[in-house]
């Protein structure tokens, strides 16, 4: 299964986050959002297809997020969870541990913000449109 949307980039990425990185709808980041590499998301997790959360809230359910601007792409390899809410109104969140609460996406991240490909932040950094796709 497989489902896309589309958030933008911003001046104030940084990426320089060691364990998460973010998609959200705020329309605005400051500097100290080191996590956040998309704002004005047209989708949230209350957004996600029914068939798809129920996948996500599956315990090790393999998941890939390809994160692509016109320039650069990366896949990002995490897991689902049995304790995923996936009903946060703005924020998406990716984590490298298995923390979970409403705002968390996937557990056990291969990537955090600063791992993310240079060429996908600097990207960001310019504004650019950022497609993400969730794929199971």
């Amino acid at each position: 299964m497989e489902y896309s949307f589309i958030a933008t980039g911003h001046e104030n990425v940084t990426s320089l986050h060691k364990s998460t990185f973010e998609i959200t709808t705020d329309k605005y980041l400051t500097l100290k959002g080191d996590c956040i590499i998309g704002v004005n998301s047209d989708k949230t997790l209350n957004d996600l297809p029914d068939e798809l959360k129920e996948l996500i809230m599956t315990d090790d359910t393999k998941i890939e997020l390809i994160l692509e601007t016109n320039n650069a792409s990366d896949i990002i390899i995490g897991y689902g969870s049995s304790n995923l809410t996936l009903n946060h109104p703005s924020d998406m969140v990716c984590r490298k541990s298995t923390f979970t609460c409403s705002r968390t996406l996937m557990i056990n991240s291969n990537k955090a913000a600063t791992d993310l490909k240079k060429e996908l932040i600097n990207d960001l950094k310019q504004g650019s449109n950022l497609k993400v796709t969730i794929r199971i």
